[in-house]
Protein backbone atom coordinates (compact mmCIF):
# COMPACT_ATOMS: atom_id res chain seq x y z
CA UNK A 1 0.00 0.00 0.00
CA UNK A 2 1.49 3.45 -0.63
CA UNK A 3 0.36 6.77 -0.52
CA UNK A 4 0.82 10.45 -1.91
CA UNK A 5 0.52 13.26 0.96
CA UNK A 6 0.32 16.73 0.43
CA UNK A 7 0.71 18.80 3.40
CA UNK A 8 0.41 22.31 3.68
CA UNK A 9 1.56 22.67 0.38
CA UNK A 10 1.98 26.92 -0.99
CA UNK A 11 3.23 27.74 -4.02
CA UNK A 12 3.70 31.15 -5.97
CA UNK A 13 4.01 32.09 -9.57
CA UNK A 14 5.91 35.82 -10.74
CA UNK A 15 5.18 36.62 -6.99
CA UNK A 16 1.94 35.54 -6.82
CA UNK A 17 0.93 33.04 -4.50
CA UNK A 18 -1.47 30.33 -6.59
CA UNK A 19 -1.85 27.01 -3.96
CA UNK A 20 -2.58 28.53 -0.49
CA UNK A 21 -2.32 25.53 1.96
CA UNK A 22 -3.42 22.22 -0.06
CA UNK A 23 -3.96 19.17 1.90
CA UNK A 24 -4.64 16.20 0.40
CA UNK A 25 -3.35 12.43 0.91
CA UNK A 26 -4.09 10.06 -1.76
CA UNK A 27 -3.58 6.00 -0.88
CA UNK A 28 -3.25 2.88 -3.75
CA UNK A 29 -6.29 2.06 -5.71
CA UNK A 30 -8.27 5.59 -4.66
CA UNK A 31 -9.20 7.73 -7.50
CA UNK A 32 -9.56 11.31 -6.20
CA UNK A 33 -11.19 14.35 -8.19
CA UNK A 34 -10.09 18.14 -8.16
CA UNK A 35 -13.24 19.93 -9.26
CA UNK A 36 -12.84 23.95 -9.80
CA UNK A 37 -12.94 27.03 -11.43
CA UNK A 38 -10.63 28.09 -14.10
CA UNK A 39 -7.92 30.09 -12.56
CA UNK A 40 -8.75 28.23 -9.18
CA UNK A 41 -4.81 26.90 -9.50
CA UNK A 42 -5.67 23.21 -10.16
CA UNK A 43 -3.07 22.76 -13.05
CA UNK A 44 -0.63 24.86 -10.72
CA UNK A 45 -1.27 21.55 -8.51
CA UNK A 46 -0.17 19.70 -10.69
CA UNK A 47 2.88 21.31 -12.11
CA UNK A 48 3.92 21.89 -8.78
CA UNK A 49 4.07 18.35 -7.89
CA UNK A 50 5.60 17.20 -11.00
CA UNK A 51 8.46 19.54 -10.82
CA UNK A 52 7.49 21.68 -13.13
CA UNK A 53 10.46 24.79 -13.06
CA UNK A 54 8.96 28.37 -12.83
CA UNK A 55 7.00 28.49 -9.37
CA UNK A 56 8.11 28.99 -5.96
CA UNK A 57 7.41 27.07 -2.80
CA UNK A 58 7.07 29.11 -0.10
CA UNK A 59 6.13 26.02 2.33
CA UNK A 60 4.30 22.32 2.80
CA UNK A 61 5.57 19.00 1.72
CA UNK A 62 4.57 16.25 -0.97
CA UNK A 63 5.61 12.94 -0.28
CA UNK A 64 5.37 8.93 -1.51
CA UNK A 65 5.65 6.72 0.94
CA UNK A 66 7.66 9.17 3.33
CA UNK A 67 9.85 10.10 0.18
CA UNK A 68 9.92 13.81 0.27
CA UNK A 69 9.19 14.94 -3.49
CA UNK A 70 9.75 18.59 -3.28
CA UNK A 71 13.64 19.63 -4.18
CA UNK A 72 13.58 16.43 -6.44
CA UNK A 73 14.02 17.03 -10.45
CA UNK A 74 11.16 15.75 -12.39
CA UNK A 75 12.91 12.48 -13.09
CA UNK A 76 13.24 11.47 -9.96
CA UNK A 77 9.67 12.31 -8.68
CA UNK A 78 8.78 9.96 -11.85
CA UNK A 79 11.09 7.13 -10.27
CA UNK A 80 9.95 7.77 -7.17
CA UNK A 81 6.49 6.47 -8.76
CA UNK A 82 4.66 9.51 -10.18
CA UNK A 83 3.35 9.82 -13.43
CA UNK A 84 1.71 13.27 -14.65
CA UNK A 85 -0.55 13.07 -17.65
CA UNK A 86 -0.44 17.13 -18.69
CA UNK A 87 -3.43 19.39 -19.79
CA UNK A 88 -1.19 20.18 -23.25
CA UNK A 89 1.18 17.18 -23.81
CA UNK A 90 4.84 18.43 -24.76
CA UNK A 91 5.49 17.96 -28.84
CA UNK A 92 9.29 15.97 -28.56
CA UNK A 93 10.42 16.32 -32.79
CA UNK A 94 12.82 13.26 -33.07
CA UNK A 95 12.04 11.02 -30.14
CA UNK A 96 9.49 8.10 -30.82
CA UNK A 97 6.88 7.14 -27.80
CA UNK A 98 8.65 3.61 -28.30
CA UNK A 99 12.11 5.04 -27.84
CA UNK A 100 11.25 7.26 -24.84
CA UNK A 101 9.94 4.11 -22.87
CA UNK A 102 12.63 1.95 -23.87
CA UNK A 103 14.80 4.36 -22.31
CA UNK A 104 12.33 4.90 -19.55
CA UNK A 105 14.28 4.34 -15.78
CA UNK A 106 10.67 3.99 -14.44
CA UNK A 107 9.80 0.71 -15.75
CA UNK A 108 11.92 -3.15 -15.12
CA UNK A 109 10.97 -4.27 -17.96
CA UNK A 110 13.14 -5.69 -21.04
CA UNK A 111 12.77 -4.25 -24.66
CA UNK A 112 10.59 -7.41 -25.88
CA UNK A 113 8.56 -7.09 -23.23
CA UNK A 114 7.68 -2.90 -23.40
CA UNK A 115 7.22 -3.39 -26.96
CA UNK A 116 4.50 -5.72 -26.17
CA UNK A 117 3.77 -3.73 -23.46
CA UNK A 118 2.95 -0.74 -25.73
CA UNK A 119 0.77 -3.01 -28.54
CA UNK A 120 -1.28 -4.51 -25.74
CA UNK A 121 -2.25 -0.89 -24.60
CA UNK A 122 -1.99 0.87 -27.95
CA UNK A 123 -5.10 -1.96 -28.74
CA UNK A 124 -6.69 -1.51 -25.45
CA UNK A 125 -7.14 2.34 -26.21
CA UNK A 126 -7.98 2.66 -30.02
CA UNK A 127 -4.36 4.10 -30.35
CA UNK A 128 -3.04 3.22 -33.74
CA UNK A 129 0.00 1.68 -33.50
CA UNK A 130 2.01 3.29 -36.48
CA UNK A 131 2.08 6.64 -33.59
CA UNK A 132 4.70 4.38 -31.72
CA UNK A 133 7.38 4.71 -33.81
CA UNK A 134 6.49 8.85 -35.06
CA UNK A 135 8.28 11.51 -32.91
CA UNK A 136 6.21 12.09 -29.88
CA UNK A 137 2.98 14.08 -29.84
CA UNK A 138 4.28 15.39 -33.29
CA UNK A 139 1.62 16.01 -35.72
CA UNK A 140 -1.01 13.89 -33.19
CA UNK A 141 -4.64 15.54 -32.80
CA UNK A 142 -5.24 16.98 -29.12
CA UNK A 143 -7.02 13.13 -28.78
CA UNK A 144 -4.27 11.41 -30.30
CA UNK A 145 -2.17 13.05 -27.75
CA UNK A 146 -4.44 12.35 -24.95
CA UNK A 147 -4.33 8.33 -25.56
CA UNK A 148 -0.48 8.58 -25.95
CA UNK A 149 -0.55 9.51 -22.22
CA UNK A 150 -2.84 6.75 -21.36
CA UNK A 151 -0.82 4.55 -23.05
CA UNK A 152 2.64 5.67 -21.55
CA UNK A 153 1.13 5.17 -17.96
CA UNK A 154 -0.09 1.81 -18.84
CA UNK A 155 3.12 0.79 -19.24
CA UNK A 156 4.89 2.78 -17.38
CA UNK A 157 2.75 1.55 -14.01
CA UNK A 158 3.77 4.41 -11.70
CA UNK A 159 2.14 4.30 -7.89
CA UNK A 160 0.05 7.64 -8.79
CA UNK A 161 -1.23 9.92 -11.93
CA UNK A 162 -1.75 13.02 -12.19
CA UNK A 163 -4.60 13.22 -15.22
CA UNK A 164 -4.49 17.34 -15.61
CA UNK A 165 -7.82 17.59 -17.76
CA UNK A 166 -7.66 14.34 -19.16
CA UNK A 167 -10.75 14.55 -20.70
CA UNK A 168 -9.99 17.41 -23.14
CA UNK A 169 -10.02 17.60 -26.54
CA UNK A 170 -11.19 13.95 -26.13
CA UNK A 171 -14.70 12.54 -27.82
CA UNK A 172 -16.72 10.52 -26.20
CA UNK A 173 -15.89 7.03 -27.15
CA UNK A 174 -12.41 8.05 -26.81
CA UNK A 175 -13.11 9.54 -23.09
CA UNK A 176 -14.61 5.99 -22.67
CA UNK A 177 -11.85 3.86 -23.54
CA UNK A 178 -9.22 5.89 -22.30
CA UNK A 179 -10.61 6.59 -18.83
CA UNK A 180 -12.05 2.92 -19.02
CA UNK A 181 -8.49 1.54 -18.92
CA UNK A 182 -6.56 4.00 -15.93
CA UNK A 183 -10.20 2.59 -13.97
CA UNK A 184 -8.79 -0.93 -14.58
CA UNK A 185 -5.27 0.31 -13.26
CA UNK A 186 -6.97 0.85 -10.28
CA UNK A 187 -7.50 -2.13 -9.30
CA UNK A 188 -5.35 -4.35 -11.34
CA UNK A 189 -2.03 -2.13 -10.43
CA UNK A 190 -3.37 -0.28 -7.15
CA UNK A 191 -2.63 2.75 -9.31
CA UNK A 192 -3.63 6.13 -6.98
CA UNK A 193 -5.26 8.58 -9.20
CA UNK A 194 -5.79 12.46 -8.46
CA UNK A 195 -7.81 13.72 -11.51
CA UNK A 196 -8.15 17.51 -12.29
CA UNK A 197 -10.91 18.20 -14.44
CA UNK A 198 -14.09 20.79 -15.07
CA UNK A 199 -16.82 18.26 -15.92
CA UNK A 200 -18.05 14.93 -13.82
CA UNK A 201 -18.30 13.25 -17.83
CA UNK A 202 -14.72 11.63 -16.92
CA UNK A 203 -16.73 9.82 -13.92
CA UNK A 204 -18.50 7.70 -15.92
CA UNK A 205 -15.96 5.28 -16.73
CA UNK A 206 -13.46 6.70 -14.48
CA UNK A 207 -15.35 6.46 -10.78
CA UNK A 208 -14.20 8.61 -7.89
CA UNK A 209 -13.66 7.65 -4.29
CA UNK A 210 -13.45 11.46 -3.54
CA UNK A 211 -14.26 14.78 -5.02
CA UNK A 212 -12.86 17.83 -3.76
CA UNK A 213 -13.72 21.34 -4.57
CA UNK A 214 -10.59 23.31 -5.28
CA UNK A 215 -10.76 26.80 -5.36
CA UNK A 216 -8.99 30.02 -4.03
CA UNK A 217 -6.27 27.56 -4.05
CA UNK A 218 -7.30 25.29 -1.49
CA UNK A 219 -9.28 22.74 -0.96
CA UNK A 220 -13.19 24.12 0.42
CA UNK A 221 -14.88 20.80 0.24
CA UNK A 222 -14.67 17.08 0.06
CA UNK A 223 -17.17 14.56 -0.29
CA UNK A 224 -18.19 11.26 -2.16
CA UNK A 225 -19.13 10.94 -5.69
CA UNK A 226 -22.60 13.08 -5.67
CA UNK A 227 -20.46 16.30 -5.03
CA UNK A 228 -19.30 16.10 -9.11
CA UNK A 229 -22.95 15.90 -10.05
CA UNK A 230 -23.88 18.79 -7.66
CA UNK A 231 -20.85 20.67 -8.93
CA UNK A 232 -22.14 20.38 -12.94
CA UNK A 233 -25.55 21.41 -12.31
CA UNK A 234 -24.76 24.55 -9.81
CA UNK A 235 -20.94 26.03 -10.49
CA UNK A 236 -19.23 27.29 -7.89
CA UNK A 237 -20.84 29.95 -6.54
CA UNK A 238 -21.53 28.44 -2.94
CA UNK A 239 -18.01 27.97 -2.50
CA UNK A 240 -16.68 31.03 -4.27
CA UNK A 241 -19.39 33.45 -4.55
CA UNK A 242 -20.11 36.08 -7.25
CA UNK A 243 -16.53 37.59 -7.37
CA UNK A 244 -14.86 37.07 -10.19
CA UNK A 245 -12.05 34.16 -9.64
CA UNK A 246 -8.48 35.27 -10.11
CA UNK A 247 -6.81 34.27 -13.37
CA UNK A 248 -4.50 31.61 -12.41
CA UNK A 249 -0.74 32.23 -13.44
CA UNK A 250 2.30 30.06 -15.46
CA UNK A 251 5.31 30.51 -16.48
CA UNK A 252 6.13 31.90 -19.79
CA UNK A 253 6.76 28.56 -21.42
CA UNK A 254 9.34 27.88 -24.29
CA UNK A 255 7.79 26.48 -26.86
CA UNK A 256 11.10 24.88 -27.89
CA UNK A 257 12.22 23.99 -24.44
CA UNK A 258 11.66 21.16 -21.91
CA UNK A 259 8.72 21.98 -19.58
CA UNK A 260 10.08 19.52 -17.14
CA UNK A 261 13.98 20.67 -17.55
CA UNK A 262 15.83 21.16 -14.54
CA UNK A 263 15.64 24.86 -13.37
CA UNK A 264 19.45 26.36 -13.96
CA UNK A 265 19.44 27.72 -9.87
Amino acid sequence: MSELVIEGLRASVQGKVILDGVDLAVSSGQVHAIMGPNGSGKSTLSHVIAGRPGYEVLGGSVTIDGVELLGLPAWQRAEAGLFLAMQYPTEVPGVAVSDMLMASRSTNLDPDEIRQAMLAEAESIGFDEKFLERPLNVDLSGGEKKRNEALQLGVLKPKFAILDELDSGLDVDALRMVSHRIEMETSESSLGVLAITHYSRLFEQLHPDVVHVFARGKILESGGPSLADELEESGYERWVGADPEPTESSPTPDPFGDPFADPLV
